[in-house]
């Protein structure tokens, strides 16, 4: 027997081209089982190649690693054909692992075939020695290393199925795995060889016409690297292209998702928009009329929430509508939908046994959103108002349900708020109404039905006329005289305040205008300014447009903000205030003492009067806290340097107790209503008047302290028996009223001017009645 020796160099590289061959393999099979259509295919042919050379590669460096003592070559037709089945094999297991599913019997199967297939690989190799005698083969061996063969195919398949996809370990458990294979591989190789024995004497009948062992190792080991590098290079690049466009199909699929639910809620509450809104509800409709089931639609509306943005800015009211809504949705079922219509109105659909379960839901919803809120350092109260309407009771359209629930809300704001209200069909009278006024109301303007009233501003000191407040009327075709508060929010809501309040500014100067014309040169005008115009762009041009147009001095015009208006955006409010300053505009907080002040910003303000508001006025002689905090905002008032006007004086009584403390100008209808132009008063006598300090004489000061001494000045000087409350007034010759013999005056101040009676000369008894 010729005993054969290997080469320890080219057993060690056999075994290496194994491994590589086996990671290479693992890596194709990730590529091919993300590939689709035609790039599958390719994938498919190139890996085939790819794993058949390098499973070929490693059986023929391991053939040329035999040395025996005589010379050796390779028949290279059974060469190429047991290349031709490495290639084959390769395919089929490459198409075998990349099906969706790899049962145990098709694994068996195969291992099976793809073993035979690297067994016939390995000994068609031997055979392409052409031994004469023929190789003796030991059939014990051949059988384990068939037995070999097939274990570690039936290994690598399940091990590339398991593998195929690219994971957080992948890479480890590949490279693990691929020196499992490489190591059964070419023990399979070594087991055969083993297997053969060489006949003393035998001839390698290929040494001569075949192919050179010697001369083929280094090239085929050579190009077999190559190639393995390659494939697997080029793998690798494909698995990162691959995954950069999955990381970015996966960002583009979340952008999607992202728009898509933006595109359908709303981005504030969470809540469904009204695009979804309406959607939900029509399926919700049918699911209803499907089942026969009866289904209550809650129209929920914020109370106050438009002062809570005035008061303290948007950014706090969205806090609050966002905690509402979450307060709403955490009371939601299962099936329930509830949405955001806009505004401060969320709307609630749920499906109910009886109309008590809907009014139950409603309750329970009014009692959460009663519940403190905290924003910051503040404290806010909230309620709402709920309309229920019921279908089919209420309807069976989308939008009849709707309004009716819109009609209920309404209804339930109305009588007194922080309720809930079922509709009924005399409701629709109450909504066809408020629709019917907005649609006249869009052409109030072209039709010149707003009309200006204007009351009386009176100096506190000696009752002489120092100008008006102009009141907006709407003289109505088919209502009559319609006051503001009937109107303006609706002209808010549609836009057109800025239309309206800017006509309204102009028929006051132009009103001014001819009373200077007829010689009543110091009065002045005072105009209100909504908080939607005070907030636009517009308003500076438009206050100096009406000034010009009018050639007015532009300090005999007052515009009147509300407290809780300036305090809304007090950067934004003080940087409009001085701009109206500097053009020379009287600027007046109005409702003083209902909002949240900081006088650091009231210091700051380029105000010239304060209003009193006529909440602390009307109980005033009964009630000695709201006499003490008039007596504080005059003090306050007279230490800014400011003006303080009292409105909504209707006795006597308020009248000489505003004059005691040192209120400078009085104003309401105890002095006179709201009236038409041509129905105001004649000017009183005349007598100076500044217009830093209108109602104020020359000289007349009033400290601090002598305001609240004033205000010690014992109560009971004030006599109001309760038993004279509805006697009237008396009024002098002129129709102004005077103190009557049931009203004792209070005692004069030595330190300031005696309070005289207020007539207001030669007015009209028309100048007292209420308008409207």
């Amino acid at each position: 027997m010729l005993a054969p020796r290997y080469d320890n160099l080219l057993v060690l590289f056999s075994v290496l081209v194994a491994a590589m061959a086996s990671y290479t393999a693992l890596t194709l099979v990730s590529r091919l089982a993300n590939a689709r259509g035609s790039a599958a295919q390719v994938w498919l042919a190139a890996g085939s190649v790819v794993m058949g050379l390098g499973i070929w590669s490693m059986h023929f460096i391991g053939m040329l690693a035999l040395q025996l003592p005589i010379p050796l070559g390779y028949d290279l037709p059974l060469t190429a054909y047991s290349l031709l089945i490495a290639v084959a094999a390769s395919g089929f297991a490459l198409r075998l692992v990349c099906t969706d599913t790899l049962p145990w019997r098709r694994l068996a199967l195969g291992a099976v075939l793809m073993g035979g297939a690297v067994a016939g690989m390995h000994y068609t190799g031997m055979a392409a020695m052409r031994m004469h005698p023929a190789i003796d083969y030991d059939p014990l061996l051949v059988a384990l290393s068939i037995v070999v063969a097939v274990s570690a195919c039936g290994t690598a398949l399940w091990m590339a199925f398991q593998l195929r996809h690219h994971g957080r370990h992948t890479t480890r458990l590949r490279l693990g795995a691929a020196g499992l294979m490489g190591l059964a591989t070419a023990s399979m190789h070594y087991i055969g060889m083993a297997a053969a024995r060489f006949a003393p004497g035998s001839v390698c009948g290929a040494a001569d016409t075949g192919l050179a062992g010697d001369e083929l190792a280094l090239p085929i080991l050579v190009i077999t690297i190559c190639v393995l590098a390659m494939a697997l290079v080029t793998a690798m690049q494909d698995l990162r292209v691959e995954a950069r466009t999955a990381a970015l199909a996966s960002s583009l699929a979340a952008a999607r998702q992202e728009l898509g639910y933006l595109a359908l809620h709303d981005k504030l509450t969470k809540l469904p928009n009204r695009a979804l809104l309406e959607d939900r509800f029509e399926q919700a409709l049918q699911a209803a009329a499907r089942h026969r089931q009866r289904m209550a639609v809650l129209f929920i509306n914020l109370d106050g929430f438009k002062g809570i943005n005035d008061s303290f800015g948007h950014h706090v009211g969205d806090h609050v509508l966002a905690e509402a809504a979450r307060r709403i949705g955490a009371n939601l079922g299962t099936d329930d939908i509830a949405g955001r219509l806009g505004g401060d109105e969320i709307v609630l659909l749920t499906v109910i046994e009886a109309p008590e379960e809907a009014s139950a839901l409603a309750m329970r919803l009014l009692d959460d959103l009663r519940e403190p809120l905290q924003v910051g350092a503040k404290s806010l109260q909230i309620s709402a108002s709920i309309g229920i309407a019921i279908y089919p009771d209420d309807g069976t359209g989308q939008r009849t349900l709707l309004r009716n629930a819109d009609a209920a809300m309404h209804h339930a704001k109305a009588s007194g708020r922080d309720s809930c209200c079922f509709f009924t069909h005399a409701m629709n009278n109450d909504a066809q109404a408020r629709l019917e006024l907005a649609q006249d109301l869009r052409l109030a303007l072209t039709r010149n039905e707003f009309e200006l009233h204007y009351q009386p501003k009176i100096a506190a000191s000696d009752g002489s006329v120092l100008g008006a407040e102009a009141l907006l009327r709407w003289r109505h075709p088919r209502r009559g005289l319609l006051m503001p508060d009937q109107f303006i929010g609706l002209a808010e809501k549609s836009g057109l305040i800025l239309q309206i309040g800017a006509w309204a500014l102009d028929e006051a100067c132009a009103q001014l205008a001819r009373w200077h014309a007829a010689g009543r040169s110091q009065w002045t005008i005072a105009v209100n300014l909504s908080a939607v115009q005070f907030g636009h762009p517009s308003l500076i041009d438009t206050v100096h447009a009406a000034i010009e147009k009018h050639r007015l001095d532009p300090r005999a015009l007052t515009v009147e903000v509300t407290e809780s208006t300036a305090m809304r955006d007090m950067e934004s409010s003080l940087a409009i205030l001085r701009q109206l300053d500097e053009m020379g505009v009287r600027i007046a907080i109005d409702d003083f003492g209902t909002g949240h002040s900081s006088l650091l910003y009231l210091k700051r303000m380029p105000a010239k009067e304060l209003k009193i508001d006529r909440d602390f006025v009307r109980d005033l002689a009964r009630d000695s806290g709201d006499a003490a905090i008039v007596a504080a905002i005059i003090a306050l008032g007279r230490t800014l340097n400011l003006t303080i006007v009292a409105e909504g004086i209707e006795t006597a009584a308020q009248q000489a107790t505003l004059t005691r403390l040192g209120c400078d100008v009085l104003q309401g209808y105890l002095i006179g209503g709201p009236v038409p132009a041509e129905a105001f008063p004649a000017p009183g006598p005349a007598r100076p008047c500044s217009h830093d300090h209108p109602g104020r004489s020359p000289g007349q000061t009033a400290s601090l302290s002598t305001v609240l001494s004033r205000l010690t000045t014992p109560s009971e000087n004030i006599d109001i028996p309760a038993t004279n409350a509805g006697t009237p007034i008396s009024t002098n010759s002129a129709g102004i009223p005077t103190p009557n013999d049931n009203i004792v005056a209070p005692p004069t101040d030595p330190t300031t001017e005696p309070m005289r009676p207020t007539p207001l000369a030669q007015l009209t008894p028309v100048a007292r009645q209420s308008v409207g």
